[in-house]
């Protein structure tokens, strides 16, 4: 098969999704499309198969029972501008390849993130990693805003002062906050990346992170339609229940006319249809 050109990702090669306040992220490169995820996937099945599974069949198949290898095939390459806060989370997904931009090589910028006081969260009582839903007043998010502006003015003033003291990049760096930008380029396979999506896009993600995701999620549409199609199907609006409940739904199934109801449905529906 030839190298893959696709045309909905050509169009956003390089355009900034913009992130935060100062941040973005963009697609710099891919390999691969939705056809090398069917030719990963035929390799296997052996000759012939084409004219048995239409692409979109096979590749909704593979998604729903879990045959991950074939869309390894496929890769993209990001570029992004974050802040430390949300590097630190992201770069808990180590199946990715990453190169950061360096502090102890580069005078690092005054650019640091300013949340709106809006976007400030109380912490959760009930979940050690969560927001609370209930509303901060507007004067403690501000107050949060001001002291915010504030320290990362005064860091900043101070690295500048070490640099022209002399000392070490590396060691003049290390007072400055998890609100500073940095950039890096990512590199994942496709799986990986819809495992990363799946994770990162849920609203129990800290907000910040949501935000590139949601962003990435859109790139990754462009690149892989009918991957991404199944993705949201079988993964990312789909439903796992645990032996327990299993049984408990079947019960309820089984002693109620929802039995027959659902017997009605099935009656209903054609014999021969395309993947559900």
């Amino acid at each position: 098969m030839a190298h893959a050109i696709i045309q909905t990702a050509e169009e956003i090669l390089d355009k900034e999704f913009r992130c935060l306040d100062k941040g973005y992220v963009r697609l710099v490169d891919y390999m691969g499309g939705d056809e090398s995820v069917v030719q990963a996937a035929r390799v296997s099945y052996g000759k012939g198969t084409k004219t048995n599974y239409e692409d979109r069949i096979l590749i909704r198949y593979l998604m729903r029972h879990q045959h991950t290898t074939p869309f390894e095939m496929v890769e993209l390459k990001f570029h992004a501008k974050l802040p430390l806060f949300v590097a630190r989370q992201w770069i808990r997904h180590r199946t990715a390849n990453v190169n950061e931009l360096s502090g102890r090589y580069s005078i690092m910028k005054d650019e640091f993130c300013v949340l709106d006081s809006k976007d400030v969260r109380y912490q959760s009582k009930i979940n050690k990693q969560g927001e609370s839903e209930d509303e901060v007043p507007l004067e403690l998010g501000q107050e949060f805003i001001s002291i915010l502006i504030k320290g990362q003015g005064r860091s900043y003033e101070e690295y500048k002062y070490l640099l022209e003291k002399g000392i070490e990049r590396g060691l003049a760096r290390i007072n400055l906050p998890l609100s500073l930008y940095t950039q890096w380029y990512w590199k994942i396979d496709l799986h990986n990346l819809l495992h990363f999506l799946k994770l990162r896009t849920d609203k129990s993600a800290q907000r910040e992170i949501r935000v590139y995701a949601k962003a990435m999620a859109e790139i990754t549409k462009k690149v892989v339609p009918l991957s991404y199609e199944a993705f949201e199907d079988y993964v990312l609006n789909s439903l796992t229940f645990s032996k327990l409940e299993t049984k408990i739904i079947s019960e309820i199934v089984n002693k109620g006319n929802l039995k027959n109801e659902l017997e009605d449905i099935a009656s209903l529906m054609p014999q021969k249809r395309g993947p559900l």
